[in-house]
């Protein structure tokens, strides 16, 4: 293989839930995952993916030196499961990778540290993995410990906020819904803990996973956490979540005293999908024992393929792959040609419209100064700009904007155009430089894995994305790495003298938007105002 190239390219893929692709020379890194293109959440598959990934970098699979892969399951995937050979590929190729090796290499190739502790918390990897930790430096990542093998899955910490998350009548992907539902409840009602954790293991008090553990563990202590599938609609279920966060974050800050005491390295890296708890987050950076804190914004398992190839990438070239992240835009670009054909409905923009609405559109000589203007008049915007966002947050590529003085907006956006529960908070985007006038944040948190508090002489003038708890989920913006995105909160700065904006996801109970196509369809179907497809600006007629 490679005949056709001589800058080494290696790929990485993943076949568990949260399927997808990544590839990476020496000069470029891409990836996406599979639900982005198939337009069906939390799906496996790579197929689709592999082909973005090939076509962004102009490659085939004849310059592929080497693939990774892993999955779920209890042991990583054989090359012969991986459904590579039939494209080809010489099996030698091929390396399976173990499912918490690969989170530990984005955690810690994608971080600004040069030696840390990794720690991977998770619903579980291979092996029987819940949380495992790792010493990395330039060197190698090490794996240093995790949780007992004999000790069943539904004792670790991410199975049991994923038990919790089901009792409550939401799919075990949906944690963040627990997370938000949580400001709400008080904990402080069941007194026996969720966790031991001792020598840097953890031992949960669940029995089985799913409902089902939490079921048996209302027969065991007499714990009421409501009826099943409440979803945030009664008190008790509240107080459970309150109960699942706070018993989560007391597990994972002593979790990561005990694992940066065996490792000796005070920069903590963390992945897996309980990462993406930007509560517990918080908190852990701010332990005396944590110098530095970091998470990739993929730090679930829509990050595993990145993984997979930052290790080809090592095991090739025998190089530690450092990569410091800037941004999380790990997609292509689209060309204004791609973006008009799409707004044509030329049927090879791949435009499928699930309700057809009138719409006009003109090329904007400053999309940025429009969008802050209509933005400022309450207008709810769709915003698509350059390469899209590997994680489930977005960050100012696919957004969908407002203004975060009122809580008129965030209303609307949770009832008219994204239908979902009133208790989930929005978050706001702020320019880096005055972070910590607004917010207790003396840290970047460019990737929105933080919840800090709001400074109280601010939060009424930004109550559309301040959460019941005084809490807000922020992300902070450097114009220098997210220029057109910085540039529309500075006009919106200068208008409204506000250095933020409400952002949350473009799009509606589907994946975020991937392709002009994707947007121009989501805009159609939900009620936004508008939307700036890279230079175009659209309105509903």
């Amino acid at each position: 293989m490679n005949s056709n190239s001589t800058t080494p390219c290696v790929v990485g893929i993943n076949i568990g839930h949260d399927g997808g692709a990544a590839l990476i020379t020496d000069t470029l890194m891409v990836a996406i995952s599979e639900e982005r293109l198939n337009r069906t959440r939390y799906s496996p598959g790579w197929h689709a993916s592999l082909l973005y990934c090939l076509h962004a970098a102009g490659l085939t699979l004849a310059d592929v030196d080497l693939v990774a892969v892993s999955g779920i399951g209890q042991t990583p995937p054989t090359r012969g499961e991986t459904g590579l050979a039939h494209l080809g590929i010489d099996r030698e190729r091929i390396i399976p990778l173990d499912h918490h090796l690969s989170h530990a290499y984005t955690a810690y190739c994608l971080s600004p540290y040069e030696d840390a502790t990794v720690l991977v918390v998770d619903g579980g990897g291979n092996n029987n993995d819940t949380e495992t930790y790792y010493a990395a430096t330039p060197h190698g990542i090490e794996r240093i410990g995790g949780n007992p093998p004999a000790r069943p899955r539904a004792g670790g910490i991410g199975a049991t906020y994923e038990a919790f998350t089901n009792w409550l009548g939401w799919h075990e992907q949906e944690a963040g819904k627990t997370m938000a539902l949580a400001s709400y409840g008080d904990p402080s009602l069941y007194l026996a803990p969720l966790f031991d954790v001792s020598d840097a293991q953890v031992h949960g008090r669940l029995t089985a996973t799913h409902a089902a553990g939490i079921a048996d563990l209302t027969m065991r202590t007499g714990f009421d956490f409501g009826p099943y599938d409440s979803r945030g609609a009664h008190e008790l279920g509240k107080n459970a979540a309150a109960y699942a966060q706070a018993e989560t974050e007391r597990a994972l800050c002593t979790l990561a005293e005990q694992t940066i005491a065996a490792t000796g390295l005070s920069n903590l890296c963390m992945a897996g999908g309980v990462a993406l708890n930007c509560v517990a987050a918080d908190k852990l950076r701010r332990l005396k024992t944590v110098t530095g804190y970091f998470a990739p914004p993929a730090a679930s398992d829509r990050g595993q393929a990145l993984g997979c190839a930052l290790h080809a990438w090592h095991r090739l070239t025998g190089e530690m792959p450092r990569r410091p992240l800037a941004s999380d835009n790990f997609g292509r670009e689209y060309t204004s040609g791609e973006i008009e054909q799409a707004l044509r409905r030329d049927p090879r923009s791949g435009l499928v419209e699930r309700r057809r609405t009138p719409f006009t559109w003109r090329r904007e000589s400053d999309i940025t100064r429009t969008a802050a203007q209509m933005i400022a008049d309450g207008k709810i915007m769709g915003w698509f700009q350059g390469g899209s966002e590997l994680g489930p947050r977005a960050l100012g590529a696919r957004s969908i904007l407002a203004d975060p003085r009122t809580t008129a907006s965030s209303h609307a956006l949770n009832e008219r155009i994204k239908h979902r529960e009133t208790f989930r908070p929005f978050a706001p985007s702020i320019l880096a430089d005055h972070a910590d006038t607004w917010f207790d944040l003396d840290v970047a948190s460019p990737f929105m894995l933080l919840a800090p508090p709001v400074r109280p002489d601010h939060a009424d003038t930004i109550a559309g994305v301040v959460h019941v708890d005084g809490t807000a989920r922020v992300q902070t913006v450097d114009p220098a790495a997210a220029p057109a995105y910085g540039a529309l909160i500075e006009h919106f700065h200068q208008l409204t003298k506000v250095p933020a904006v409400l952002n949350t996801s473009f799009n509606d109970r589907e994946p975020i938007v991937e392709t002009p196509a994707h947007a121009l369809a989501t805009f159609q179907a939900c009620d936004l105002d508008a939307a700036c497809i890279g230079e175009y600006l659209v309105e509903r007629a």
